[in-house]
């Protein structure tokens, strides 16, 4: 399938209901609607395909884009691309959908240390949300490649932008589950920064309590691996 077709079948699966709910959520580049569900099955579809996720980016046109990410090949996309597309963010979807790529990239620490210092709000998000992505993903990096984050969530998330403070409390949670360690450390980060102020539009979605949902999840964890043992 080329750029054209796959615009077209895009196009075909979306819905007003979606486009309602995607605009709720922040978007505004144009869009067709499309679910989740179906730009999976396309990905499943396509495999991947850089040139063609190239040519979808700069289609501008949300789905597009969100497919774009999903189709890329991380270890084609060259630093240049990544400032280019990290410039046109404007939205928390398709930046989330921009960093999942991006943490995957052999770029993703150096992406990370860059933009978590922007200024601009949704370059400032990628940057946290791949610093998140890679607590998660990434269990060659130690403890002290974290550490230096969680001071600057305890000294700046209150006075960042409100998307970045979502990440920021995400990337957080993150790291206190990551390990032992990190969780001690996160709580008591937890603890200074206090309750996270993130204002969801719309939305009905809510920010978590970072210390809250670390230990709840240790102890989800700890359970689990009580189960297995026996």
């Amino acid at each position: 399938m080329d750029t054209q077709e796959i615009l077209h079948e895009l196009e075909k699966m979306g819905t007003a209901q979606n486009r309602k709910i995607y605009a709720r959520h922040g978007v505004v580049d144009e869009m067709f609607g499309v679910s989740y569900a179906n730009l999976g099955a396309l990905k499943k579809k396509i495999k991947i395909d850089h040139a063609l996720a190239l040519e979808l980016w700069n289609s501008g046109i949300h789905d597009a884009r969100v497919l774009a990410t999903m189709v890329a090949d991380p270890q084609q996309m060259k630093g240049k691309t990544l400032d280019a597309w990290v410039k046109e963010l404007n939205d928390s979807a398709t930046t989330d959908a921009f960093a999942k790529l991006a943490s995957q990239t052999a770029l993703a620490r150096k992406k990370a240390a860059q933009w978590t210092q922007s200024k601009q709000e949704y370059v400032s998000r990628a940057g946290w949300t791949i610093l998140a992505l890679l607590a998660t993903n990434d269990p060659t990096l130690p403890a002290t490649f974290f550490q230096p984050y969680l001071e600057q969530i305890a000294e700046t998330i209150h006075a960042r932008q409100n998307w970045t403070k979502e990440a920021m409390n995400n990337a957080l949670i993150a790291i206190g589950t990551r390990d032992e360690n990190l969780e001690h450390e996160a709580l008591d980060i937890a603890a200074r920064v206090g309750k996270v102020e993130v204002d969801h539009g719309l939305t009905f979605c809510k920010t978590p309590d970072a210390a809250h949902y670390i230990a709840r999840t240790i102890e989800k964890r700890g359970y689990a691996m009580q189960r297995v043992a026996k």
